[in-house]
């Protein structure tokens, strides 16, 4: 079921500065059924897809002059996971309107909920969301197209997480292992950071030629259906490439799950994975509006350090339904693994190999290429 805040999808701009949630609600997890045929799985992800272009609708809707915004109206796509938080402490303390305030500008700010990368993408480039975030994959493949064009490029970094491949099949314990009669969850099949880091591990392990060896096995579900059926078990999704926490629920809550590949071994330690990126024709346009973004998200990173126990508060709060252990939460945002920065890290091999196989045209030889400039983020890797 997918459902908006109303006032969200059909109020006029307000005289003054909100933050609002338009988000695509989920089922609790405890809610979802036992059993998921391929072709429920598939049915799955079919509601969730139509979820996204009725959300995309709905932003539509706010009509024309929503379109491209101007200075002070800030609109942002988050996906699901704690690999958000930076983005949920930002809302949680008003941030964002804070440091627009220094910046003399009041700035309206929403939060729209997404599943999947090419959904991000399609309303970033239509003029309904101003920033979007995503894994650093489809970041590569907008920043290639638009070159020219829209020039959309990376604006800051969620922070470096594994991301893990989990498998619930006692007989997979590699990706070599997986089968025909098995199927791997990723958010979007392909083309999402998932699926990307999936098929840099198949290259390595089979060659280039043979990157996409796994993507057959794959089925389109988001992260919280995914990790139902990897607990719950019985089902044909055997496998999931998922991200905080749900990968951590995943093998706490099945006893069969087990990790079959981690997103720093493939991509040769700490990486940022999620990542948040913008139009030129935004950076240009609302230069007070977009400073105040990039600060606001560098004192979210601070705060989450500083204060892990509210931070793991305020993620749960944004939770909604799916209910997860604060034990779990903390557990993650202190994971030695886990580091809360803005500065990307270990992306430019990710790009090079999408290049190489011949994903993108453009082979990145920086940050600086497919980064906005700005001394706290083009130092990065």
């Amino acid at each position: 079921m997918t459902h908006f805040n109303k006032t969200a999808a059909s109020a006029r701009p307000a005289s003054k500065p909100s933050s609002k949630t338009i988000a695509i609600a989920v089922p609790p997890i405890a809610a979802r059924p036992h059993r998921i045929s391929r072709r429920s799985a598939i049915g799955l992800a079919s509601k969730h897809a139509s979820a996204v272009l009725a959300a995309t609708a709905v932003l539509w809707g706010l009509g024309s002059s929503a379109a491209y915004a101007a200075e002070g109206q800030l609109r942002i796509a988050q996906q699901y996971g704690i690999v958000y938080l930076l983005l949920n402490v930002a809302q949680d303390q008003k941030l964002i309107e804070k440091h627009g305030k220094a910046q003399g500008v009041d700035i309206k700010v929403d939060f729209l909920q997404f599943s999947g990368g090419p959904a991000v993408n399609d309303a970033l480039l239509s003029g309904n969301v101003d920033i979007g975030g995503a894994g650093v994959a489809p970041l590569f493949t907008l920043w290639d197209r638009t070159k020219g064009k829209q020039n959309v490029k990376g604006v800051a970094s969620l922070g470096n997480f594994p991301y893990l491949l989990v498998s619930n099949n006692p007989k997979v314990n590699t990706i070599a292992d997986f089968g025909d009669k098995d199927r791997i969850a990723t958010p979007a099949v392909g083309v999402s950071v998932q699926s990307r880091v999936l098929q840099y591990a198949s290259a390595k392990l089979w060659g280039d030629k043979e990157y996409q060896r796994l993507d057959k096995l794959q089925v389109a579900l988001p992260h919280p259906d995914a990790a139902a059926a990897i607990i719950k078990g019985g089902t044909e999704i055997t496998g999931h490439f998922g991200n905080p926490p749900y990968q951590d629920l995943e093998l706490a809550g099945n006893p069969n799950a087990r990790v079959v590949l981690n997103s720093y071994d493939v991509l040769g330690g700490p990486a940022s994975s999620t990542v948040l990126y913008a139009t030129e024709k935004f950076r240009q346009d609302s230069p007070k509006t977009y400073r105040a973004f990039v600060d606001a998200l560098d004192e979210s990173a601070q705060f989450v350090k500083a204060n892990p126990e509210q931070a793991a508060d305020i993620f749960l709060k944004s939770a909604g339904g799916n209910k997860v252990d604060k034990a779990l939460v903390l557990k993650i945002i202190q994971n030695p693994q886990v580091q809360f920065t803005i500065q990307p890290q270990n992306t430019v091999g990710l790009g090079q190999f999408l290049q190489r196989v011949g994903v993108i045209k453009t082979k990145p030889e920086s940050v600086k290429d497919y980064f906005f400039d700005d001394a706290r983020i083009v130092s990065g890797s």
